[in-house]
């Protein structure tokens, strides 16, 4: 049973969540043989606080972009 994790920053619509699983599933079915019920996607979205590279944010990262567009 393969099992798929994806680890992604909140705030993208449901629906281009969903695409995501689709386009997984389909690549993890097409790539392995594996039959759709054997399939297993999860999608994990972390609040944008909760995600940082270089000890910044993405919220911070997110506010300096904004400031800079003032």
């Amino acid at each position: 049973m393969p099992l798929v994790e994806i680890s992604i920053v909140a705030g993208r619509p449901p629906s281009m969540v969903r695409d995501l699983i689709h386009q997984v599933h389909a690549a993890v079915r097409d790539s392995l043989d594996a039959p759709d019920g054997a399939i297993r996607v999860l999608v994990r979205e972390i609040p944008p606080e909760h995600w940082a590279a270089g000890d910044i944010t993405k919220a911070e990262q997110a506010e300096q972009e904004a400031s800079h567009e003032r």
